[in-house]
């Protein structure tokens, strides 16, 4: 096995190095067949048939007790492949029927810096740069791709969508020629390249303007982008954040999103590519005693008057929630509203507020959640920001790599079972018994609400550090200009985000509006999200708000400490039982901390104890 390559992640039963001679998906899917096969005590027989028409689309037919056809254009048959060696290694039940993706694109967002340094970047430098340049190690970057397309992904997305210098030369013809040898070491696997891009790049090449109307801008993006395709034919467009958090974009000249987008989706038109326009936003200079402006409703008032308007190869990415990839919020309004638009959902495998791949919190069981209430008609591709490395293992904790495994499961159906899809990686990685399998996939399916018990309490979002975002500080960011605010004092905590408040819940269908403004049917998880509420108010539960804070401080902490004793038992192999361990001591740290500071603050403000007599520091 090729040594840069040190972890194989749940793909063990691929021992060969990546393919490095293959030109094409089916190429890559004869030469992994034959690898995987190789290590099969009784292997089947495995027929390819190319049906160029079915593209994506694979169908596995068992022809006899032991030989398999597997039918599909030749992305689909490379997906194909994976899925039947998945099965045959798992014991699994092998997929019936043709298997078609439900999202088209099917993307990964990751926010590399050319300097090497990755923002919200968990799991160590980038894997694409170093010292303001494209840097790469070709067999790992051939492992990630294998790893992306046995799960069914097909768009990667290599630098931040905070464009900083140099990053910008990734259109240019400096850097060209060695971003279209990275395109080439994972299009054999069906994946395509994307850029972030610097809205204002023309004004780095004497054009003194960036202004989506005038001319020169619209000549200038053309003619960059037919460069950009000369070197790499089938990139799959470009990606933009303009007018968020300082960065340029058409508001800056009095134009609109609609404006600037179909711009860049016009110079991208002939050769195929999407413009992917990001709907983060907001107002990052709000006044803390400003309390109608509600950062929540930002996406809203700034697209869905512009619905219809846009080019049909741009999509809007719209965050899940209307924040920050809290760790609950409810599913973003703007996905409601916009019916004649493309859109595409947006999550964050990094864990910049749930536990920085420090803490143990596996996302399937919020996807469900999700998926359940996304209105799924109007959405056509996803995207997740990445949790990718240059760490060993690629995700900085082991069990960080059930989110990327699953978020691949999840884009390809998003019906996919979270239990099922934890308990697949669970066994195709660590192949443990049937007894620590069950331990380990109940302990990652319980993580999310663990992490929620001991952290921001019932969907009031945030209390974190300001800046890196890890550990409690319940007014870190509450008189900021960030909109972030908690709004709690010695009365009671939250937000009134219905009709008499900010008026947010109304941007939601009648039926949402009503399910959210009333108090008798807003899950507890978000009342503080929609409104504000006094301590002695009684929950659903039939427990004091106050006393619903201090019993899930408590509790999340208490099952954190018992996670501890799981992890102590299961086999894990080196170095994961190591890096695991390692983390949970400091996840340890970071839940006792959120309980005593957040159960401090509350009984400070409230004055009320805890009625079970637990200590609280004050």
């Amino acid at each position: 096995m090729n040594t840069s390559v040190k972890h194989l992640t749940w793909l063990p039963y691929l021992t060969n190095a990546a393919p490095a001679g293959c030109t094409s998906p089916l190429q890559t899917a004869q030469a992994e067949l034959l690898s995987g096969l190789a290590n099969l005590a009784d292997a089947p027989t495995v027929s390819l048939n190319v049906d160029a028409a079915m593209g994506e689309s694979w169908q596995i037919i068992q022809e006899s007790e032991n030989a398999y056809t597997i039918t599909g254009g030749e992305a689909g048959i490379l997906y194909g492949v994976y899925r039947l060696l998945m099965a045959l290694n798992a014991g699994a039940a092998i997929p019936q029927g043709v298997q078609k993706p439900f999202y088209g694109l099917r993307m990964l967002n990751c926010w590399d810096n050319a300097d090497g340094d990755i923002e919200r970047g968990y799991s160590g430098r980038s894997l694409f740069f170093e010292d303001g340049k494209l840097d790469y190690d070709p067999d790992r970057i051939r492992q990630l791709a294998r790893m992306l397309a046995s799960v069914g992904l097909n768009v990667l997305c290599i630098n931040n969508v905070n464009v900083r210098n140099p990053a910008h030369k990734l259109i240019e013809e400096e850097w060209l020629p060695q971003v279209a040898e990275l395109a080439a070491l994972v299009r054999p696997y069906g994946i395509r390249l994307m850029f972030s891009i610097d809205y204002a790049h023309p004004m780095r090449h004497g054009i003194q303007t960036a202004d989506p109307l005038d001319k020169a801008v619209q000549d200038w993006w053309m003619e960059q982008t037919a460069l950009v395709y000369k070197y790499i034919p089938d990139l799959a467009g470009f990606l933009v954040k303009a007018d968020s958090e300082h960065r340029p974009g058409p508001f800056t000249y009095g134009r609109n999103h609609a404006d600037g987008a179909n711009m860049l989706a016009r110079a991208l038109k002939p050769f195929g590519g999407m413009l992917v326009w990001r709907c983060f936003v907001y107002n990052c200079q709000q006044d803390w005693r400003d309390y109608q402006t509600d950062r929540p409703m930002a996406a809203y008032q700034h697209y869905t008057y512009l619905d219809g308007t846009f080019e049909d190869n741009v999509i809007l990415q719209i965050k899940h929630g209307p924040f920050d990839f809290q760790v609950r919020e409810p599913i973003s309004p703007t996905f409601y509203a916009m019916p004649k638009t493309h859109l595409a959902l947006e999550l964050q495998l990094a864990q910049e507020y749930t536990g920085q791949q420090i803490d143990i919190y596996t996302m399937p069981p919020m996807w469900k959640e999700l998926f359940e209430q996304l209105p799924a008609e109007t959405v056509m591709s996803i995207a997740a920001v990445t949790n990718l490395g240059r760490d060993d293992n690629y995700t900085g904790h082991p069990f960080a790599a059930v989110n990327l495994f699953s978020y691949g499961l999840f884009a390809w159906n998003p019906a996919t079972d979270p239990e099922e899809a934890v308990r697949l990686w669970a066994r195709l990685t660590y192949r443990f018994d049937e007894a620590n399998e069950n331990t380990l996939v109940k302990m990652l399916m319980g993580s999310r609400r663990t992490y929620e018990k001991y952290t921001a309490p019932l969907g009031i979002c945030w209390m974190v550090n300001p800046n890196h975002h890890y550990g409690p500080n319940p007014e870190g960011y509450e008189y900021a200009a960030w909109g972030c605010y908690i709004r709690a004092d010695r009365n009671g905590v939250g937000i009134d985000r219905t009709e008499t408040g900010t008026g947010y819940a109304k941007q939601y269908p009648e039926e949402w509006c009503r399910y959210y403004s009333d108090l008798a049917t807003c899950p507890d998880e978000l009342k503080l999200f929609f409104h504000y509420l006094h301590y002695e108010d009684v929950l659903s539960d039939g427990r004091t708000l106050i006393q619903r804070i201090y019993d899930d401080h408590f509790e999340g902490y208490e099952e954190v400490e018992q996670m501890a004793e799981t992890l102590k038992t299961l086999p894990l192999p080196s170095p994961d039982k190591e890096v695991a361990a390692e983390r949970m001591e400091r996840q340890l740290i970071n839940a006792r901390n959120w309980c005593d500071i957040v159960n401090n603050y509350f009984c400070r403000l409230s004055g009320v104890e805890d009625a079970k007599g637990r200590k609280i520091y004050h």
